[in-house]
């Protein structure tokens, strides 16, 4: 500015020009000192110095010509541009011409002119221009010949006119929502249009206004990706299908890498306007963190990113939304628990040294345990107690609920979404257009399509009937191997409570190894639920390989198809590895047992692994515990996989990135160093949201802060996310979806089993039934006392077998000692019936069966009520499609006649007059008929 500002006094020593041309020459002066152009600002200098008469045009001309001449000697590379400046980068691919690389070549040079016969246009950066000196970038523009051609034949959905439908009223006090939202240039992007599929016919039907920016680069990029998909690279004369196809170049190593570009940097602008920056954009309102609190600029990422990511940040942001609801009643529910935690009389009763310090319990193990005292699982009981309330029950009924209304309300969203993004129709029109390259590849064998008459490839039914044999028993094999590595998990539980019980000499006086507030069943439980979560995350690895292997195996037809199969294959096999210790603490353990006298063993009597007791408490808090560290341990270890690895790896290049000049570091060279978007991202993010709704669902009853911690956890998922797609990843390649696909009915059956689950633990698991049964059938005093003494039976110490009694009894039984007790509903010694199952056993048991069958019929009805009650598609919604496809009707009838008009018009022209009448009846017949 100095400088501009010694110019003008310069100009003004001179000549003394008048008022508007100073303040020309001071403007273009200005524009210079912004592009900071040194060298034009010394030719200004030495025209003004030598008092040369300057015109406003001769200074234009010097200028232009200066920055013509700077460009050429520094070129700004920060661009999505060819070096003309007016084609737009549309796909960039990139290879290493390395010296045994002949085949690569000759690959290449096909690939590349069948994709210049295609209609497609090229311009390759020499390695020499780039930073390693290794690389080449082969850059791809879609002329619009070739965008309107692929247009008309994926059917892409273009705005005819805009849309005179309201978004609807204002919200009363909206002002309030202001602070949680983007700017309304962020929320809302582009205006709302009636679109109606392309024809490249009709392209005065459409509102073209520029046909360089009529395609938006997410569908220009995703119609060049269609072209790369199925573009050969064999010679003219030979036909070798497999030689087709950018991913089978890319697997060969002919080339390294496929990618649209960003538009911009994510941290700054693009200098040139005519780039929508809408990366920075996205960045600056959505990704970062401290926006957690604001709505996500849906329409944005939709433009973006293209329909498939936009709907899954739909569906996880409302999911984030409706988890705040179970998250407060869940905090309710502990909270009860807290508050009444000094009124649990079980739990005194225990801790009592003249109730709980009096009972001796018989050994939880051969041998190696000994007699305990039963207030040794004081704080164990208390524990307990925070979970295993009354509250339990309601919030049980209050998550099958929630989770109705969560599919029934996002069904309404997905239907709005559906129709703002104009994919109504879309998997219909679709369905055929998906088909995969590796599909038309592989099958060689062709058959005639009814519909369409066209001959298509398909797999023989032979064929395939062989590849599912092949999938199903592989599938089945790791499902068995996992429930194998289960069984090993519950093996390990057996022994290492031996172990732990063995070094504790002194229970209730001391506990040397575990700890003061650590039980052997509770060390036990937390050694085997960090164990079993290491072979969870050991198996994943190598199952994630295996399933993707056997659907590649199966060869499906389309991309929806292939979507959906690996879906189904991967949350079977997750659904096994996550849950079976769930289920196992929840609906096995402590239910087989058997009594001192006659105990049951895992792999018979000869393994000595005598199944699992539950506490005097329960087994809830033990599935508490299972629940918390495979839970946690699972989101932690996702967070530091898609965050802090990430972050710590890309750390340096980034600042290193943010060193170079722009017109040193291309924008394809920038991208090229970012993580691949591969074709299955999406599905482990969604993978990985689907299991923590089976966790917060399945298992809720027995943990009500579990939707609190996934909530936080889904508060920082999305920015996570945010962040990986914004400023990790290279731009995916834009694709439709108008839903979430099989992931929709794997949580209507999750929605379901739920209920059961929940009826099964609050019934078996807890321990609230059995105190039910008593305190309204048994207690004296209708009150909780004396439930302890109640809940637990006796055996006679010297009716014990030899391999049951322990090898140490000196120090716990003394003369007055003759029977020990244990959890269970049976007659004491010396009665008629002794140790067969009392009457209250078989009255809990009925207590139990009812509660679930009421449980499961209340939830059920309420359920299928709501879905009743609340219509999957909004009545706005509903009408706003009707208007559409009616004015679709109207302005193409209208369209027509006008064309068919001017047809005839032109052709009375040409006709003889003797003809006029002949085709003014043509007009009439044509016009009444359209």
């Amino acid at each position: 500015m100095k400088l501009c500002s010694s110019k003008t006094k310069a100009v003004r020593q001179k000549k003394d020009h008048n008022a508007v041309q100073q303040l020309e020459i001071l403007r273009i002066c200005l524009f210079v000192c912004d592009k900071c152009l040194g060298l034009s600002l010394k030719i200004l200098h030495s025209r003004l110095i030598e008092g040369s008469e300057i015109h406003i045009d001769a200074l234009s001309h010097i200028i232009v010509k200066t920055l013509k001449k700077t460009e050429k000697q520094c070129p700004n590379k920060d661009t999505v541009f060819f070096r003309d400046g007016v084609r737009r980068i549309d796909f960039v691919l990139s290879y290493v011409d390395d010296k045994v690389g002949e085949k690569k070549q000759e690959r290449r040079k096909e690939f590349e002119a069948n994709l210049e016969k295609a209609g497609l246009e090229l311009e390759t950066e020499d390695k020499l221009d780039s930073k390693d000196q290794k690389t080449y970038f082969l850059k791809i523009h879609a002329p619009w010949d070739v965008l309107a051609t692929y247009a008309d034949v994926l059917k892409i959905k273009v705005p005819f006119k805009t849309s005179d439908i309201p978004h609807g009223q204002d919200i009363p006090l909206g002002w309030l929502s202001r602070p949680f939202r983007p700017p309304e240039h962020i929320m809302h992007p582009q205006p709302d249009y009636f679109t109606y599929p392309f024809d490249k016919s009709k392209t005065d039907f459409f509102l073209i206004s520029d046909k360089d920016t009529f395609f938006p680069p997410s569908t220009r990029n995703r119609i060049v990706f269609y072209i790369l998909a199925r573009c050969p690279y064999y010679k003219e004369g030979r036909k070798d299908k497999e030689k087709t196809g950018i991913k089978r170049l890319l697997s060969n190593g002919t080339y390294t890498a496929a990618f649209p570009l960003h538009d911009c940097r994510y941290w700054k602008r693009a200098r040139n306007a005519e780039c929508e920056s809408e990366r920075y954009n996205l960045y600056k309102h959505w990704a970062r963190f401290l926006s957690f609190y604001k709505d996500q600029p849906l329409n944005l990422i939709r433009k973006y990113y293209g329909e498939k990511i936009g709907i899954y940040f739909a569906w996880l942001g409302f999911y984030t939304e409706m988890l705040f609801f179970a998250a407060v009643m869940g905090f309710i529910c502990f909270t009860y628990g807290l508050l009444s935690y000094d009124d649990n009389i079980s739990s005194k009763e225990i801790c009592d040294a003249n109730i709980g310090g009096r009972i001796v319990m018989c050994p939880l193990c051969d041998k190696k345990c000994t007699f305990w005292k039963l207030n040794s699982t004081c704080l164990s009981s208390w524990q307990s107690h925070l979970f295993d309330n009354e509250g339990t029950v309601f919030f049980a009924i209050f998550m099958g609920i929630w989770v109705t209304l969560f599919l029934e309300f996002w069904k309404r969203r997905q239907a709005r979404l559906e129709y703002e993004w104009d994919l109504v129709d879309f998997e219909e029109e679709q369905q055929q257009l998906q088909i995969r390259p590796e599909f038309e590849i592989r099958c060689n064998k062709r058959r005639l399509n009814k519909i369409t008459q066209e001959m298509e490839p398909y797999l023989p039914i032979s064929s395939k009937c062989a590849r599912f044999c092949l999938s199903g028993a592989t599938v089945a094999f790791w499902i068995s191997l996992i429930v194998a590595c289960i069984i090993g998990v519950i093996a390990y539980r057996l022994a290492v409570y031996a172990a732990f019980a063995s070094i504790i000499e002194h229970p209730v006086r001391n506990i040397h190894l575990v700890g003061r507030f650590i039980t052997p069943q509770l060390a036990t439980s937390v050694t085997a639920s960090c164990i079993n979560f290491v072979i969870i995350m050991i198996l994943n690895f190598f199952y994630e390989r295996v399933a993707i292997w056997i659907t590649d195996m199966e060869i499906p037809k389309t991309h929806l198809e292939y979507e959906n199969r690996l879906t189904l294959k991967m949350f079977m096999f997750q659904f096994v590895n996550y849950y079976s210790s769930c289920f196992y603490v929840a609906f096995f353990k402590g239910k087989f047992v058997g009594y001192p006298g006659d105990y049951s063993y895992m792999f018979g009597k000869w393994s000595n692994l005598r199944n699992e007791e539950c506490d005097p408490g329960g087994c809830l808090i033990e599935l508490t515990t299972q629940l918390v560290i495979v839970m946690s341990g699972k989101q932690l270890w996702g967070n530091i996989q898609e965050a802090l690895l990430p972050l710590l790896r890309n750390l340096w290049s980034s600042r290193k990135g943010r060193q170079h000049p722009e017109n040193q570091y291309s924008r394809w060279e920038q991208d090229h160093v970012l993580q691949n978007f591969s074709q299955l991202g999406l599905f482990y993010e969604y993978l990985e949201m689907v299991i923590q709704f089976g966790f917060i669902t399945l298992f809720v009853a027995s943990f009500p802060l579990a939707p609190l911690l996934a909530l936080f956890n889904n508060i920082l998922e999305i920015r996570v996310d945010a962040w990986k797609f914004t400023t990790q990843f290279r731009r995916p390649v834009a694709s439709k979806a108008r839903n979430i696909g099989a992931w929709q009915e794997i949580l209507n059956a999750v929605a379901i089993l739920s209920v059961v689950t929940n009826a099964f633990i609050m019934a078996f698991t807890s321990d609230m039934i059995p105190r039910m049964v008593y305190l309204y059938a048994y207690s004296q005093d209708a009150s909780m006392s004396g439930y302890i003494n109640n809940s637990l039976s006796v055996y006679n110490i010297s009716q014990i077998p030899d391999p049951n009694i322990p090898e140490k009894t000196e120090n716990w039984i003394d003369n007055s000692t003759t029977t020990c007790s244990y959890r269970d509903y049976r007659y004491p010694p010396g009665h008629l019936k002794e140790y067969t199952h009392t009457m209250q056993f078989w009255h809990i048991l009925a207590a139990k069966m009812a509660f679930i069958i009421i449980m499961e019929h209340v939830v059920f009805v309420v359920k299928f009520f709501v879905a009743w009650l609340i219509p999957d598609v909004p009545s706005d919604v509903k009408a706003r499609v009707k208007r559409e496809r009616y004015l679709i009707q109207e302005y193409l009838h209208n369209y027509e006649v006008e064309r068919l008009k001017l047809q005839l018009s032109a052709s009375f022209i040409t006709e003889p007059v003797s003809e006029m009448s002949s085709t003014t009846d043509k007009l009439e017949v044509l016009s009444e008929f359209l």
